[in-house]
């Protein structure tokens, strides 16, 4: 009987770039594949703390089980630990498509002055995205415009704050720090609140990180896109409808 093969854990090497040892964790997503199964491997709660999170992760790298978006999410985190240039945050998307209401989210990456992103979903434009875009809503548009051609209009973005690169961290991921309904904005509108909040994360770059948590608390999260009876099992509705 002949086993399937286990794809390697990547590992940074000092002569990679920085997009090239993105595109590595990439590969290596997409060789455990997207899980088609309706089964979730992995149970992931939001408000784990990071530290059990990452513990989740680790267990991804032995199993080498199939993924959804949110496993992603969890295992790029993972992954680029270490890497103090490169910033990781949650993006997540509400889409209405033929009368439904489909949930997906991706890594967010910025690095010296570009935004890309990470993750896995059933469609191959709406997951990773190259380290090129400029700005924060370059980026947010790109997955707009993707969204479009498989005519789901894209209703609420969520961003998160930046991920702490300490494993041990006893704090939860922050996967909602700005919500914008974006269906009821010009895109002027949500270029303008992007760009903000990108400053304001940014400026965790020269600010020791729990002042700029403290900064960022201090924003106005607007409302919370998902109601409190949604709190039990996150992680099974973020990707059951994952249309992408």
């Amino acid at each position: 009987c002949v086993q399937p093969s286990v794809p390697p854990v990547p590992n940074y090497k000092l002569s990679m770039s920085i997009p090239e040892w993105l595109q590595a964790i990439q590969t290596y997503m997409k060789m455990l594949q997207y899980n088609h199964t309706g089964t979730q491997f992995f149970e992931i709660r939001k408000t784990r703390p990071l530290n059990g999170l990452m513990e989740t992760a680790r267990e991804m790298t032995r199993e080498s089980l199939p993924i959804k978006c949110l496993e992603a999410v969890i295992l790029g985190i993972y992954l680029t630990n270490g890497q103090p240039s490169v910033e990781r945050f949650p993006i997540s998307f509400k889409t209405h498509f033929s009368g439904n209401y489909f949930h997906h989210v991706v890594l967010g990456i910025y690095c010296n002055g570009r935004y890309g992103s990470l993750g896995m979903s059933r469609r191959s434009d709406l997951m990773d995205k190259p380290l090129t875009y400029r700005t924060l809503s370059d980026l947010i548009f790109e997955f707009e415009d993707s969204y479009k051609k498989y005519l789901h209009s894209v209703k609420k973005v969520k961003i998160g704050l930046y991920v702490p690169h300490e494993p041990h961290s006893f704090q939860p991921i922050e996967w909602k720090q700005l919500v914008l309904n974006v269906s009821k904005m010009m895109r002027t509108e949500v270029r303008k609140e992007l760009e903000k909040f990108a400053r304001d994360m940014r400026m965790k770059v020269v600010l020791k990180p729990s002042s700029a948590h403290s900064l960022m608390k201090e924003r106005p999260r607007g409302k919370s896109l998902s109601p409190r009876r949604r709190q039990g099992s996150p992680q099974r509705r973020a990707c059951r409808r994952d249309k992408s």
